[in-house]
């Protein structure tokens, strides 16, 4: 049986800390390294309800994409919930891992398993990382539709490929466009809307799409976009890294036994829909508006 920190050694080399943005936070965060790990849980966030399964099923390790301190602390008192959950984790003898934007950098990392989620075949990142010689590493993918489907179908792909969530998925472009080459970022990716217009694809798949960034993109090129539950988005990263540990400990003859969390941890629970008539896409312009009719719904 391995001991924590050979677990975290072999993690470390898929995805190291030396790849992860200066701003973030990765690494082990609590646990012995000293203590024996046979049992591994895989997660998106490090909130209460998914350290309580932890507890539950046993794990000896926790390893999560989000930071559970992201801008540091000053104490871990159980007053607050994240005081909380790291005093249930030691209680309760489970080490807490986080791999953030090392693994969102890696190849293959989250936006790889996003990619393979909604059906593409990944042609290299939206942004390249320069130390990388073999040009797989960076930011984001860019990826094939064989063959072309339209924007709707591949919103439905999207859809039915992502685990669900009560918003669902945000679309805005013409429908009937035929898309051929998609751009995916797992989590925030508005910050990467002038590269991929670079890239010349006819999508963008990312999570958390603010509005002036939407629709500014939307005017300067015809890039239809696809928006889902940033949760949702890194969900399908966790499939990949535990079968990138398993695959480890296989080989090295270790008793370790892994799982992936299902719960949904999004933070959005409910979601109302309105009567609405979508707009019939304009020749000239990537949208056309659609004018708001201000008289009540009938009951």
């Amino acid at each position: 049986m391995p001991k924590l920190s050979d677990v975290i050694a072999v993690l470390e080399e898929i995805y190291p800390p030396q790849w992860a943005e200066s701003w973030d936070a990765v690494g082990l965060v609590c646990g012995d390294p000293d203590a024996e790990t046979a049992k591994v849980l895989f997660a998106v966030d490090p909130v209460q309800s998914v350290v309580d399964e932890a507890v539950a099923w046993g794990a000896d390790l926790l390893v999560t994409h989000h930071p559970l301190y992201l801008r540091g602390t000053t104490s871990v008192a159980a007053t607050g919930f994240k005081g909380r959950v790291v005093h249930t984790l030691i209680r309760n003898g489970v080490a807490l891992h986080v791999a953030h934007t090392n693994a969102d950098h890696a190849h293959p990392g989250v936006s790889d398993a996003l990619a393979e989620a909604v059906g593409l075949r990944v042609t290299g990142p939206i942004i390249p990382d320069p130390t990388d010689p073999t040009g797989r590493r960076g930011s984001g993918r860019i990826g094939l539709l064989e063959p072309p489907i339209t924007l709707a179908s591949f919103a439905a792909k999207v859809a039915d490929g992502l685990p669900a969530t009560a918003t669902g998925v945000r679309v805005s472009g013409d429908p009937d466009r035929l898309i051929s080459r998609v751009a995916v970022a797992g989590g925030s990716g508005d910050s990467f809307f002038a590269e991929v217009r670079a890239a010349g694809v006819d999508a963008y798949v990312t999570a958390d799409l603010r509005h002036h960034p939407a629709s500014e993109a939307t005017e300067a090129a015809p890039v239809a976009l696809v928006d889902a539950a940033h949760w949702a988005t890194e969900w399908p990263w966790l499939n990949l890294a535990d079968r990138a540990l398993t695959e480890v400990a296989t080989e090295r003859g270790w008793q370790l036994e892994t799982r992936v969390s299902t719960l949904v941890t999004d933070p959005w629970t409910a979601h109302a829909p309105m009567p609405y008539t979508p707009p019939k896409p304009h020749s000239s312009t990537p949208h056309s508006p659609t004018p708001f009719d201000p008289t009540p719904a009938a009951p």
